[in-house]
């Protein structure tokens, strides 16, 4: 009887034991999940920190063009029509979206904001006053600048959700792969094609 006592004992010590071992396992895994999703929503906190950094910034470089004279006016607002189209995509700051297809028209409005600041900055290479601007060069330069850190931070949220492995990641846009045209006629319509020629 007394085998039978401690075989009992002994099975119900090693059971304990691996209920123990398996709470310390599921309580390791949800702590190393935990840290995981709070390392995304960090880099996410970062990467909307450096598009309101240029969100920020560019009222300041829409008031300071908008002053050099006969500066096109369409340009400035398409820039502060594509600014005011970022601020309605509602996405919270400190939590990481989940839904891809809400972070998808994420980007996209941001994609729509940078088309609209490169054609501002490629604009201003007609308006001398504006190059020589010290106000308009300081705010190109921070631009520029948060251009690269939103590149930057972009790729270290998609590795932290690599990581994670349930957050969806930033694309490129649609044609990234192929450089965008840099024309510098302004205005001047582009040359007609040669017509062809029919044969008798």
């Amino acid at each position: 009887m007394k085998t039978f006592g401690i075989g009992c004992g002994v099975v119900l010590l090693l059971l304990l034991f691996i209920v123990v071992i398996a709470a310390l396992a599921i309580a390791g895994s949800y702590n190393r999940l935990v840290r995981l999703q709070q390392s995304v929503d960090q880099s996410w906190a970062q990467v909307q920190n450096v598009y309101q950094r240029r969100a920020d910034l560019i009222p300041n470089l829409v008031n300071t063009v908008s002053g050099a004279a006969n500066f096109e006016k369409s340009t400035l607002t398409e820039v502060t029509n594509a600014r005011a189209s970022v601020g309605r995509v509602q996405l919270d700051p400190n939590k990481a979206p989940t839904d891809a297809a809400q972070l998808e028209q994420f980007q996209a409005a941001q994609g729509q904001l940078s088309n609209a600041l490169s054609r501002l900055l490629v604009v201003v290479e007609r308006y001398p006053e504006l190059k020589a601007n010290q106000n308009f060069l300081s705010l190109q330069a921070q631009l520029e600048g948060t251009e690269n850190r939103i590149s930057v931070e972009r790729g270290n949220f998609n590795s932290t959700v690599q990581n994670y492995n349930v957050k969806p990641f930033f694309a490129a846009q649609p044609g990234a792969e192929r450089p965008p045209p840099v024309q510098f006629n302004f205005g001047t319509p582009a040359p007609a094609a040669p017509a062809a020629t029919a044969s008798p």
